[in-house]
């Protein structure tokens, strides 16, 4: 008997559960290979079994998507056609002769080495937090913004009492309005974007209406918790000695530069900040994925340029959990076709394709108003650190590029060690292309993290 097709899902967000459930229905056997310990990602992030959360759903939207997803997890692994290892850090995946390795790290130690074969691989590999420096951004106290909703979704805990939400972008809105349900005092939602931008982009966001009624609902929630929303404000600076006591915030002009006298200083322990996200691209760039700006490219059917490779969610383009739900379904029917021989029928995904066109326009109206303005690095001091993990400030970057002449970010981070610590530029790279005016690109690494060089002498040398 011929073993059945196996496929590995990097992953298991909305992209990546949506991608091995559709594969599994139609007879593929499936590792679904995830570093959190349940399925959901962050969007669907469920609080640790231990905290006995009774109503985990007041905590999300879309609950019953999850449940649906949940479900169909379950009934999958229960009948063995979907093999779900949690607390699995993947930090390479390797083409072989006619099959793809999936190298990751187990459990909280990440010191172990787990290799899973399979005959084709779906990134689903999600995004992260983009977070532009600014004085005091080091201050205890001052989170990303998804981190503070991971804490709230996964630990049931707040980040502090009083939070200012700040930044850029829709994730804002769930952040601001799920700390003020859970009992924090959200004493201002900062928004450098403003209400002009939206109505410029109006044709293409009415094209999806129950996306303005999901902000529509955001903003009642706002009101009903009295959360004060400064739209066209910026943090101008993070002010506290052990820990953050207060923030400083001013309003943006037409030019996006600051109004000289619009400063106001809010007293808070806790200020949420990001400016939008980034797509994960490593483990694609490893394989040899080609990039469309900062994301994945793959065609109608999910496929990346290289064969038995398929990519799907925030990895392909930052548009929400819908748009990975569609990208993931439309991903797992392709492969089960490919995997079984046949030349699969788009028909068959009509409903997704339909969704996704839609959802990615609407995202790419959005991606235009909600952009950091012009004229933030200005704002950042030269003793302002840029790279957290090597201590490099905005001095050191800004003489890399103007007195020592470095044109790319790889100039400029063997001149300051921007980029080398534990994050690998992922944290400090748009600032230092913002600070230079080099290009944000992508940069190749071998491994996508960290990996101990006992788990590198244990492979085979092939």
């Amino acid at each position: 008997m011929t073993e059945r097709a196996h496929l590995a899902v990097v992953g298991a967000g909305p992209a990546g559960l949506a991608g091995a459930l559709a594969a599994a229905a139609r007879g593929v056997r499936v590792t679904l290979v995830d570093a959190a310990e349940q399925a959901g990602g962050q969007f669907y992030r469920q609080p640790a079994r231990a905290l006995g959360a009774r109503r985990a759903e007041a905590l999300h939207h879309q609950w019953h998507t999850w449940e649906r997803l949940r479900d169909g997890l379950d009934r999958h692994i229960a009948a063995g056609r979907i093999t779900h290892r949690t607390g699995h850090h993947v930090w390479c995946v390797q083409r072989e002769s006619g099959s793809f390795a999936v190298h990751a790290l187990r459990g909280c130690a990440q010191e172990e080495g787990v290799t899973v074969r399979a005959d084709a691989v779906l990134l689903a590999t999600g995004g992260y937090e983009c977070v532009l420096p600014f004085p005091g951004w080091t201050l205890p106290g001052v989170v990303t913004a998804g981190g503070a909703q991971a804490m709230l979704k996964g630990g049931l805990v707040l980040p502090g009492r009083t939070v200012v939400v700040a930044g850029t972008g829709p994730l804002l809105l769930p952040v601001a309005t799920g700390l003020a349900a859970a009992g924090a005092r959200v004493a201002a939602l900062v928004e450098s974007a403003g209400p002009r931008a939206l109505l410029r982009r109006a044709p293409a966001l009415a094209a999806e209406p129950g996306k303005l009624a999901e902000g529509a609902w955001y903003a009642g929630q706002l009101l009903r918790h009295r959360v004060r929303t400064l739209s066209r404000h910026t943090v101008v600076e993070a002010h506290g000695t052990e820990r953050l006591e207060a923030v400083t915030v001013a309003a943006l002009g037409r030019d996006e530069r600051i109004r000289p006298g619009s400063a106001r200083r809010i007293p808070c322990d806790t200020l949420a900040v990001g400016q939008g996200m980034l797509a994960h691209t490593d483990l694609a760039e490893t394989l040899g994925c080609t990039l469309t700006g900062e994301n994945v490219r793959v065609d109608d059917e999910q496929r990346t340029d290289v064969p038995g490779v398929w990519a799907a969610g925030e990895t392909t383009g930052i548009g929400g959990a819908a748009l990975a739900l569609a990208e993931g379904h439309i991903a797992g029917r392709s492969i089960a076709a490919r995997l079984h021989g046949t030349a699969p029928d788009p028909r068959s995904w009509a409903s997704a394709a339909r969704a996704r066109t839609r959802l990615r326009r609407f995202f790419a109206a959005l991606e235009t108003v909600y952009a950091p303005p012009a004229g933030w690095a200005d704002r950042i001091t030269d003793d302002t650190v840029v790279c957290r993990c090597e201590e490099v400030t905005a001095g050191q970057v800004r003489t890399a590029a103007d007195a020592l002449g470095a044109g790319d970010l790889r100039t400029v981070k063997l001149l300051t060690r921007a980029g080398m610590g534990w994050c690998q530029g992922r944290m400090c790279a748009p600032a230092v292309a913002g600070l230079t005016g080099c290009p944000l690109e992508p940069g190749r690494r071998p491994f996508a993290r960290p990996v101990p060089l006992g788990v590198l002498a244990a492979l085979p040398e092939d």
